[in-house]
């Protein structure tokens, strides 16, 4: 599954995040590249934004894996909610990934699925390596202890029934987060770690577009 529904608000962009170009190509056409490079994907649901719908569909039609394009909501857990309604039976392993994270190998794909072994879910990380510092305003509050910290990438991978039963009690408790892997961790389930990629760079600022472009020229598509 494919979250493609941002509006790019931080990047101050006049454009979809999904139509946002880097290299003289947007965004979706690198991520749905990945996708389809990955050979234990077998199809993937885009949930889309409603503004310039039809040519993000036309984009999104060139995966022969695509099976669906829905309408995303109003954050990336309605849209994931919506894609895994979409999601045909009989899939029992579902991979959540990001538009705006467009550079992620298709061996990370792999690698988190292939975690799902022993776990419910898989999650790419990055080991934090810097001093870390919790401030208040301008002012540092306090240094955390960086040991067991890690940076959360996407795609994530899940067992489907852990996926939705995850999404059903966040769903009754009005509980939203900024991935899916807390999702099912707050239900209970084992969610696995992997080692995360650094250059599965994440599209959120103005200043991540310099590094977008050099990776995305380094990719073609």
């Amino acid at each position: 599954m494919l979250a493609a529904a941002g509006r790019g608000q931080r990047l101050q962009a006049d454009v979809p995040k999904a139509l946002l170009r880097v290299a003289g190509k947007p965004l979706l056409r690198f991520a749905m590249h990945a996708i389809d490079a990955c050979l234990e994907l077998e199809a993937v649901v885009v949930a889309a934004p409603t503004e310039r719908w039809s040519e993000i569909v036309e984009m999104a039609k060139r995966s022969e894996k695509l099976i669906d394009v829905v309408e995303g909501g109003e954050n990336r857990h309605v849209s994931i909610r919506n894609a895994l309604d979409a999601v045909p039976e009989g899939f029992d392993a579902v991979v959540c990934h990001d538009v705006a994270r467009p550079f992620a190998p298709p061996t990370l794909f792999t690698a988190v699925l292939r975690a799902l072994d022993g776990a419910d879910g898989a999650v790419p990380v990055l080991v934090v390596h810097d001093t870390v510092k919790r401030i208040e305003g301008t002012v540092v509050a306090a240094t955390v202890p960086r040991e067991g910290l890690a940076l959360a990438q996407t795609p994530q991978a899940f067992r489907r029934e852990a996926l939705e039963a995850a999404h059903r009690a966040a769903a009754l408790d009005g509980f939203t987060g900024t991935d899916d892997s807390v999702l099912v961790e707050r239900a209970g389930f084992r969610v696995l770690a992997v080692p995360g990629e650094p250059s599965n760079l994440k599209v959120t600022t103005s200043a991540d577009l310099p590094m977008a472009d050099a990776l995305a020229a380094g990719l073609g598509g």
